[in-house]
């Protein structure tokens, strides 16, 4: 609309209309002359506004869920980095205790065989110059570590350090094929040579082929020259299987070793020998054998009434007078 005279004084007429309107409104109260005009615009303008409100309100419900989603996202969030976090100080207690029971292990072989030991732990496994069965161990030189000592772990032995650096050093393991070590049978004292075969048993050759060995017979070292590379009593393994002799002068023996050449974590480095050798006293005690239970069943008195079904009872026969039992179970007079 241009603005003009007449249109200003049609906007001043309409809004005197208004207040008109407005004041007669207010003072009939529910009588007032313009309720039906207004009943009359709600049900003209009613449905108009309904429409638009469930237009709107999707929106408005969109934007509210839009806003707690990122809440919960926020929450869910936050709840599974605290998880993360819980879980991985769980997993850490976990190794921890697990470390804490290598060391107390190894703690225990080394008091029982005597041996200075520097504790380690296994930072790597295999060596930079070829495919043998070797790990890294975070002591060297700077510790006291020297080349050809004698490593081992809470279960036996492990191998011999190879190479010495500042910091770390390089270990052969008992496993490895150009490992080789003299044992000494438990039970008959028999002397052999142990060598490493991979993921295999250790193949062990017994000096004597004609000796007595038994699955289950467990192997200690013998022990070295000035005991490098190797101290004597640690203990190698178990024979799970004897080759049969056949007139060779040596004998073969698979040996299951104690240690578990694959989960390495503490170990120990043996930079002080034992005054004496301290023989089987650093195996294991061989376990008990469980008790064996003998059940013996007594049979009880059998009662009258206990008679078997389908046997009749033996009744005394009834004899006459001046009659003889027959064998046939008839009576016979006498004559």
């Amino acid at each position: 609309m241009r603005d003009t005279k007449e249109s200003r004084l049609l906007l001043a007429l309409l809004v005197a209309i208004a207040f008109a309107l407005i004041t007669v409104d207010l003072r009939g109260g529910e009588q007032s002359p313009v309720d039906g005009a207004r009943q009359l615009a709600a049900t003209v303008f009613g449905p108009v506004e309904n429409g638009v409100a469930s237009a709107v309100d999707p929106i408005g419900n969109a934007i509210a869920a839009v806003r707690d989603s990122d809440e919960r996202h926020s929450r869910i969030a936050r709840l599974e980095k605290e998880n993360a976090e819980l879980k991985a100080r769980l997993g850490s207690d976990d190794r921890n205790r697990n470390r804490v029971r290598e060391l107390d292990e190894l703690l225990k072989r080394a008091g029982a065989g005597q041996y200075g030991i520097k504790a380690a732990e296994v930072i790597g496994i295999g060596a930079a110059q070829g495919f043998s069965w070797t790990v890294t161990i975070d002591a060297g030189s700077n510790d006291g570590i020297k080349r050809d000592m004698t490593v081992i772990n809470g279960d036996g032995l492990v191998g011999r350090v190879t190479t010495v650096g500042p910091s770390t050093s390089t270990v052969l393991l008992a496993n490895d094929p150009d490992f080789t070590v003299g044992t000494r049978i438990e039970r008959t004292n028999e002397l052999g040579f142990a060598t490493g075969q991979g993921a295999r048993p250790l193949s062990v050759q017994l000096l004597n082929g004609k000796a007595k060995v038994k699955p289950g017979d467990r192997l200690v070292t013998f022990g070295s020259q000035a005991n490098r590379p190797f101290v004597p009593g640690v203990p190698v393994g178990e024979v799970m299987r004897v080759d049969p002799s056949s007139g060779e002068l040596t004998r073969r023996l698979f040996v299951r070793p104690y240690a578990a050449f694959s989960r390495l974590d503490i170990v120990g480095v043996v930079v002080q020998a034992p005054r004496t050798d301290p023989r089987d006293t650093v195996l294991p005690a061989k376990p008990k054998p469980a008790p064996t239970v003998t059940v013996t069943v007594t049979p009880s008195p059998q009662d009258p009434g206990d008679q078997p079904q389908g046997e009749p009872d033996e009744q005394p026969l009834a004899v006459e007078p001046g009659a003889t039992p027959r064998p046939d179970g008839q009576d016979q007079d006498q004559e």
